[in-house]
């Protein structure tokens, strides 16, 4: 009877059992794997390399800008609404068309106030400050395009105006008179609306509808005046 009455006692006073304590008699079969490595996927570490420019050589970025310059000029020649010149914009290829119609504007006189000088500043300051104007005419009219994206299509579509440069210095090789100047007119009105409709083709759509004259207007003025420039140049 002692033992009896003493036993309630001992179960109140008995510690709480373990809250796992029965996992221990959970046995784990051969056949579950329970090791491993974490490892990255092959693939993500090919694009990771490829993505990063750090270890490339000169050489191989010299290459890469040159390809997606010539890419962009591709899309000015065949002009089609592409997103192209504005998701990947650069200013290399407006830069080099810009250097290359202002070296051929020059007058190759041998006089000190006719040496070129002006004529390749005022071919610079013309091209940039009027892109510069017409982009904030763009954005000013609520055009959702950034600022060096537009800078960047201005520039490109200047490509039509420079191969028209080109023509027109190699027609004036030969002897000066009227079937001369109406060729130079032919291929600058050509190349003139080339660059209007390639410009537009890419600018048309990030303009709101009931804006898009009063953006394009401006457009038209810039690659005039540089048109203008190309057909009453007469090299001395």
């Amino acid at each position: 009877m002692a033992e009896a009455a003493e036993s309630p006692g001992n179960a109140g006073t008995a510690s709480p059992r373990p809250l796992f304590a029965g996992l221990s008699d959970i046995s784990i079969s051969q056949d579950i794997p329970v090791e491993g490595e974490i490892t990255i996927p092959v693939r993500s570490q090919i694009r990771e390399f490829d993505s990063s420019t750090l270890n490339e050589s000169v050489q191989n970025t010299i290459m890469r800008d040159l390809k997606a310059v010539g890419k962009k000029f591709m899309h000015v020649l065949y002009p089609r609404k592409s997103n192209t010149l504005l998701r990947d914009w650069d200013l290399w290829g407006p830069l080099i068309l810009c250097v290359t119609l202002a070296l051929m504007l020059q007058r190759g006189s041998a006089d000190s106030e006719k040496d070129g000088g002006p004529q390749f500043a005022e071919v610079f300051v013309i091209v940039w400050f009027g892109a510069v104007t017409i982009t904030l005419n763009s954005k000013l009219l609520g055009g959702n395009i950034s600022f060096f994206q537009s800078l960047c299509v201005l520039g490109y579509c200047i490509l039509p105006l420079t191969v028209a440069m080109l023509i027109c210095r190699l027609v004036l090789l030969a002897e000066p008179g009227p079937v001369n100047f109406m060729v130079r007119l032919f291929v600058v009105i050509v190349m003139f609306a080339w660059s209007i409709v390639a410009s537009t083709a890419f600018l048309a759509d990030s303009q709101p509808p009931n804006r898009k004259a009063l953006a394009v207007y401006p457009v038209f003025l810039f690659y005039f005046v540089i048109s203008w420039m190309i057909l009453t140049f007469t090299p001395q």
